[in-house]
């Protein structure tokens, strides 16, 4: 793993294979780390140079302390009330750190697969930086519509729980969250209670998340503006997904111009290792079909 200076902030990213660039861009609050190496793997047995980071305020990337977002019950208050919220940065300056991360790596353009939050970033990226996405792919998010906001109870309490104390309580968490926000597929439990340990023991920025909250709410409703999109985009959710439900998922497609859609049965809000051949698959023919068409 290296950094790079990227604007006001650094970067930390790893670079895997060679090949087309792909760039995975991780959800909310999470490590560049909770891209599974066996899935980034077998991206990379398809010929691409995988590229994986963590976003501003969180992992070894710069955490921005000392800048404030509202708390959490007012970030979702005025979300859902459609009103202003104050936030520290947007998706757009997510973006922005993605393009030019790209830009110090050396690479014009990419394949870009971002999931939850990052398929927002992503979406965003496509929106502001068109010429720098070959082909979008936005897994489990959304558009940013207030109705996207409408959650099952239950999976939205994983998410917002208490910070764990150590190591060992994060690894707890992570399991209990899965195992709430998961579909149908088989978890190797022990590994997922290792991956939460080992984020914790790698940076922990409690404080990063509820930015990266204020980040969504603030920057508000893509819809229009996805509607200008004319990178060739796939979109891919699981049929059980409680945290960003389904709908969100077709919302994206109808809003992206020539978007194709595709539900992964039996997936909820999660990697598992059941669907990685069917995502791969997935991800590796939108890019291939992008660059024939380019």
């Amino acid at each position: 793993m290296a950094s790079v200076r990227v604007g006001p902030v650094e970067i930390e990213y790893e670079r895997l294979g060679a090949g087309e660039p792909l760039l995975l861009v991780m959800g909310i609050g999470a490590q560049m780390i909770f891209w599974p190496d066996g899935f980034c793997e077998r991206l990379v047995a398809r010929g691409f140079e995988v590229i994986r980071f963590d976003n501003r305020d969180v992992g070894l990337s710069t955490h921005l302390r000392g800048q404030r977002a509202e708390p959490v019950p007012v970030l979702l208050a005025k979300a859902a009330l459609r009103r202003p919220v104050r936030a520290p940065y947007t998706l757009s300056d997510m973006a922005d750190d993605t393009a030019g991360l790209l830009g110090a790596l050396g690479h014009r353009t990419a394949h870009v697969v971002g999931v939850s939050m990052g398929g927002m970033i992503a979406q965003m990226l496509a929106i502001t930086h068109p010429t720098r996405v070959r082909s979008l792919t936005s897994i489990m998010s959304s558009t940013g519509d207030w109705r996207s906001l409408f959650v099952r109870p239950k999976a939205l309490g994983a998410l917002l729980g208490p910070v764990p104390p150590d190591a060992e309580a994060a690894g707890r968490k992570l399991e209990q969250f899965v195992r709430v926000v998961g579909g149908r597929h088989p978890h190797d439990w022990a590994l997922t209670r290792a991956l939460g340990r080992r984020a914790f023991e790698r940076a922990q920025n409690p404080a990063g998340f509820i930015r990266h909250l204020a980040a969504i709410a603030a920057t508000g409703d893509r819809t229009g503006a996805l509607r200008f999109v004319r990178t060739p985009s796939l979109v891919l959710h699981g049929t059980l997904d409680p945290l960003i439900l389904p709908a969100n998922g077709r919302a994206t497609a109808r809003a992206i111009p020539g978007a194709r859609l595709h539900l992964v049965e039996g997936m909820g809000h999660d990697l598992p290792e059941a669907v990685w051949p069917e995502l791969v698959d997935l991800i590796t023919q939108h890019a291939h079909a992008a660059g024939a068409a380019g």
